[in-house]
C-alpha cells in the first residue's frame, strides 16, 4: 500500500563520513532539493569550520537552512522541525524530492519522535549559570548537575558544557531533573514517510583520519582568518553563544585569545571533533536506520544510496 504521507529520504552520518559528497552525487541523477541537518550550517559568515558546501556546490543543487541565521542569534529544534515540515510540502509542490542531509541527530530524533515539552530559555538562570562556570570552572557546573540530575549527568560528557548548562537550566526553571522530564513528549501524528540510509564507519581510526584530514584542509583554507573575521564584524559575540561553542570555533576563539598555543588548537579541535562523531554514531546505532552503509569499505556506494532511493520514490 503506498504511502499518503510526504517522502523523505534522510541521508544520516557522523562529521566527515561523506554525507554532502553523496548527496549531490544524488542530485546529479534526481531533481532532489537538501534539508541541512547540521545546528552549525545555519550561522552565516561561518563557512570554512563548518565544512559548509561551497558556492559551486550549493548552486549545483537547492539547499535549505544553510546560513539562515547571525552568529549571535540561536536555533532550536522545534525551529527545525518546523522550517523543515514546512520546506518537505513545498519541495513536493515542486515536484522535487526533498533530502535530509547530517548528522544533529537531536533534531532528527525530534523530527521523528517529538518535541519534548522543556521550557524555553531563560536568560537570567543562564547568565547566573555563565557567572558560576566563570568563578568556578566548568568542572563545577557537572559536579552540581551530578547532584542534581544524576542521570542527565550520567548521559552527558563531562566536557559537553553546553548540555550541562542546559540541563541544570531546565533543573531551575521547573524544580525537576531534566532526565524525568524526556520521556513527555508532545504527541504527534506521524506527519511524513522517512526512509533513512546511514554512514556507519566500522574502522573508527579511518574516520579518525578523515577527521584530521579535513581540519588540516580547513586550517588551509583560512579557519582561523575567518574566525578573526567574525570578531570584527559582530563584537558583541562571545564564547557562550552556541555558535562559537560549535566544534573548532571555541578552540579556535582560545587560540586566538592566547589562552592555547597552535598545537593545543589544533590538537584540541581534532579530538573535540572525534567526540563529535562518537555522539552521532551513538545516535545512529540506537535509530536503528533501514540502511546502513561502510562509506570508506563500500566499493558501490553510490550504486546502493541510488537503489535504495529509486526504491523508495518509485
Amino acid at each position: 500500500m503506498t504511502s499518503l504521507l510526504p517522502k523523505v529520504f534522510a541521508l544520516l552520518g557522523p562529521t566527515a563520513s561523506g554525507k554532502t559528497s553523496l548527496a549531490l552525487a544524488l542530485a546529479e541523477k534526481y531533481p532532489i532539493e537538501i534539508i541541512s541537518l547540521d545546528s552549525a550550517l545555519v550561522y552565516q559568515d561561518m563557512d570554512i569550520g563548518t565544512a559548509k558546501p561551497n558556492a559551486k556546490e550549493l548552486a549545483t543543487v537547492p539547499h535549505h537552512l544553510i546560513s539562515i541565521i547571525s552568529p549571535l542569534q540561536s536555533y532550536n529544534a522545534a525551529q527545525f522541525v518546523s522550517d523543515c515540515l514546512r520546506l518537505i510540502k513545498e519541495i513536493h509542490a515542486r515536484s522535487h524530492l526533498p533530502v535530509i542531509v547530517g548528522g544533529t541527530m537531536m533534531y532528527y530524533h525530534a523530527l521523528t519522535q517529538g518535541l519534548n515539552n522543556l521550557p524555553e530559555a531563560d536568560t537570567a538562570i543562564r547568565n547566573k549559570l555563565n557567572q558560576l562556570k566563570q568563578q568556578n570552572g566548568s568542572d563545577y557546573l557537572y559536579s552540581l548537575l551530578q547532584q542534581l540530575d544524576p542521570a542527565s549527568a550520567q548521559r552527558l560528557a563531562a566536557g559537553d558544557s553546553q548540555r550541562i548548562e542546559r540541563a541544570l537550566e531546565v533543573y531551575y526553571i521547573t524544580g525537576k531533573p531534566m532526565s524525568s522530564q524526556l520521556d513527555h513528549r508532545q504527541t504527534l501524528q506521524p506527519q511524513l514517510d522517512i526512509f533513512s540510509l546511514a554512514l556507519l564507519p566500522e574502522n573508527r581510526a579511518q574516520l579518525h583520519q578523515q577527521i584530521a584530514k579535513r581540519f588540516q584542509t580547513m586550517l588551509s583554507s583560512g579557519f582561523i582568518e575567518e574566525v578573526v573575521a567574525l570578531k570584527q564584524k559582530y563584537p558583541t559575540l562571545h564564547p557562550d553563544l552556541p555558535s562559537i561553542r560549535c566544534v573548532g570555533y571555541r578552540q579556535a576563539w582560545d587560540y586566538l585569545a592566547g589562552t592555547i598555543d597552535q598545537s593545543q588548537f589544533i590538537e584540541r579541535s581534532i579530538v573535540a571533533t572525534r567526540q563529535l562523531a562518537k555522539r552521532q554514531l551513538t545516535w545512529l546505532r540506537k535509530l536503528q536506520p533501514h540502511l546502513s552503509i561502510d562509506p570508506f569499505s563500500s566499493p558501490n556506494l553510490l550504486d546502493q544510496a541510488d537503489t535504495a532511493f529509486k526504491t523508495f520514490f518509485a
